[in-house]
């Protein structure tokens, strides 16, 4: 009843968890005020009132960050109202940032929306003033 099964059941869930190791999800019905450390990689689907310091997050579409994110790696697809610190940042066309943002790679997406100011970490600080050009190749 209680024994672990070598054959784990829940598909994608449980072959990402044997890849990456122990990872920890906060659910979409779940608020938490205050900060939040993980050592493991994070999913979140909540709202976190608070500062967020994790190896890898991965941010839902509907989830909601208000203070400052510190993590290796991290994907951003909600609302995030404060800084972020990545080595390796993806903002997806969902995301909504308000805050300056810190990364050594980048990648951001067509619809995406970041109010703040962009520093490469070793490099310049990066403004809307800046000389960046935003590159769109059409699809016909």
């Amino acid at each position: 009843m209680f024994s672990k099964s070598k054959s784990a059941p829940g598909g994608a869930s449980a072959s990402m968890a044997a890849a990456n190791g122990t990872f920890s999800v906060i659910g979409s019905d779940v608020v938490i005020t205050g900060n939040l450390g993980a050592t493991a990689d994070l999913h979140l689907d909540g709202a976190v009132e608070g500062d967020i310091a994790c190896a890898s997050l991965v941010q839902g579409e509907e989830s909601r960050i208000k203070g400052n994110v510190v993590a290796e790696t991290a994907r951003l697809s909600g609302t995030l109202e404060g800084s972020i610190h990545a080595r390796e940042l993806v903002v997806e066309r969902t995301a909504r940032i308000t805050g300056d943002v810190t990364y050594e790679t980048i990648s951001i997406a067509s619809g995406a929306s970041v109010e703040g100011r962009f520093t490469r970490r070793g490099g310049a600080v990066l403004t809307a003033e800046s000389q960046l050009k935003l590159v769109s190749a059409a699809v016909e």
